[in-house]
C-alpha cells in the first residue's frame, strides 16, 4: 500500500507549502518594514496553493471566529472559501499569502457590534427599541454580519523585497438570527434578498475604512459574499457572489455570482441534478456496509462548482478492529472507490473511531490510483 504524506487540511489550504531539508528558502524584506525580513519556501504543494511568508503572522481577528459563526464547518469554508475565489484575482504564482494584518482587534470589536450612539462604527443595525419595548418584548431589527476574514497577498517588487500586492475580505453573513428577549430564545430567518442587499452596502462600506489605512489607497481589494449555514447543519454554508474594487476605489464594482454548494449523501431530497450521483453513493454504501453489518452511518459530504460534483468527502466511523482487519477494510475500500466513482472526480474517505483517524483514502482528479495511509 502506498504511504500518504500527511499534513492537516487547515494547515494545507492556508498555507499550501512546507519548507524541506533541501529546499532553499528566500529571505526578503517587506517594504512597510525595511528591518523585518520574511521567508519564502522554495516548495509549493500544488499550483493551487499559496506559498506562505514565514515566520507565520495570525490576523488580530482570527479568534473571534469561533465565537460568530454558527459551526465548525462555517468556520473552515468561509477561510477556505475565499482562498479560492483570491485565485481569481492573485494568482498562486505571483502573490504569497498572510493572513490578514489591516485590521486589528478594536476594528473587529467596533465594526462587528451594533451602531449606537457609543458605537458609531458599529456595522450591523442600531437598536431602537425603548425600554418600554424592550420589556413587552419586542425584537430588535436582525444582526446580519457575522464575521470578516481578511487574507493579504504580497508581491515581489524586485529580489530582495515584498510589499502588499491586494487585499481579500470576506464577509459572513447570518441567514438566521439567533437571539433572546426576556430569556426567551427565538430565530429569525432573513431573506436572500436582504442579505445580498446588505452585503453589498456593508462591502462597500469595509473598503471605504480599508482605504484610509496606511498603505491601502491603491490596493486591490476583493469582497466575497458568505452566507453561513443554520445552527445544526452539518455541510458548511458558500460565498454567493464576489467583487472587486481596483485601487484607488472607494465602491466594489463587477459583483459576479458564485455557484458553489455542498450537498450530503445520502440525500432525501428528489431533484434531478443529484439523482444520478445519489444512486452511485448509495451503490457505493451498500457495499460498504456488506464489509460489515454494524455500520450505523456511511455518510458522504459533495462539493459542486458551477453544478459539477468536484469532490467527494465521505466518513465511516467504525467499531475498535485490530490492524489487520482495518487494512483489509482498507483495501476493500479502496477498490469501490475505482469501482463506484468515476476517474475525473476528487474522492477523499476518512475512517475513524472512538480512538480518532483509523484510516484515509485519498484520489485526486484524474488520479489512476488512490493514495492510502492506515494510522499506527
Amino acid at each position: 500500500m502506498k504511504r500518504l504524506w500527511w499534513i492537516p487540511v487547515s494547515l494545507l489550504l492556508l498555507s499550501g507549502c512546507v519548507p524541506s531539508d533541501s529546499d532553499e528558502a528566500e529571505v526578503l524584506k517587506t517594504e512597510e518594514e525595511a528591518a523585518e525580513t520574511a521567508i519564502i519556501p522554495s516548495m509549493q504543494l500544488d499550483d493551487r496553493y499559496y506559498r506562505t511568508l514565514l515566520p507565520y503572522k495570525q490576523s488580530a481577528t482570527r479568534g473571534k471566529i469561533v465565537n460568530r459563526l454558527n459551526s465548525r464547518y462555517d468556520i473552515k469554508e468561509a477561510e477556505n472559501g475565499l482562498l479560492r475565489l483570491s485565485q481569481n484575482q492573485f494568482s498562486p504564482d505571483d502573490y504569497y499569502f498572510q493572513e490578514g494584518q489591516k485590521l486589528t482587534d478594536e476594528d473587529a470589536n467596533a465594526w462587528l457590534s451594533r451602531a449606537s450612539k457609543d458605537n458609531p462604527l458599529g456595522l450591523n443595525p442600531a437598536d431602537p427599541r425603548s425600554e418600554a419595548q424592550k420589556k413587552a418584548g419586542e425584537r430588535p431589527p436582525a444582526e446580519i454580519l457575522a464575521h470578516i476574514v481578511e487574507q493579504n497577498y504580497l508581491v515581489k517588487t524586485n529580489e530582495e523585497t515584498i510589499r502588499l500586492g491586494g487585499v481579500s475580505i470576506g464577509l459572513a453573513l447570518n441567514s438566521t438570527y439567533y437571539n433572546s428577549v426576556n430569556e426567551i430564545a427565538y430565530e429569525e430567518a432573513i431573506s436572500q434578498a436582504q442579505i445580498e442587499k446588505e452585503g453589498v452596502r456593508l462591502a462597500n462600506e469595509i473598503v471605504k475604512r480599508l482605504r484610509a489605512k496606511e498603505g491601502m489607497a491603491k490596493v486591490p481589494i476583493t469582497v466575497g459574499l458568505y452566507k453561513q449555514n443554520s445552527r445544526g447543519a452539518i455541510t458548511p454554508g458558500t460565498y454567493f457572489s464576489y467583487g472587486v474594487a481596483p485601487g484607488g476605489q472607494e465602491a466594489v464594482a463587477n459583483w459576479t455570482p458564485v455557484n458553489e454548494e455542498y450537498v450530503v449523501f445520502p440525500t432525501s431530497g428528489a431533484e434531478e441534478k443529484y439523482r444520478e450521483v445519489d444512486t452511485t453513493f448509495r451503490n457505493f454504501k451498500m457495499d460498504v456496509e456488506e464489509y460489515f453489518s454494524n455500520f450505523t452511518s456511511v455518510i458522504g459530504t459533495g462539493f459542486y462548482q458551477e453544478n459539477q460534483l468536484r469532490k467527494m468527502q465521505v466518513d465511516i466511523p467504525i467499531q475498535f478492529y485490530g490492524s489487520a482487519e482495518l487494512i483489509g477494510f482498507s483495501q476493500y475500500l479502496t477498490g469501490l472507490v475505482l469501482e463506484h466513482f468515476p476517474g475525473n472526480l476528487e474522492v477523499e474517505i476518512s475512517v475513524t473511531s472512538t480512538n480518532g483517524p483509523e484510516a484515509l483514502i485519498l484520489r485526486k482528479a484524474d488520479q489512476k490510483e488512490p493514495v492510502v495511509h492506515i494510522y499506527e
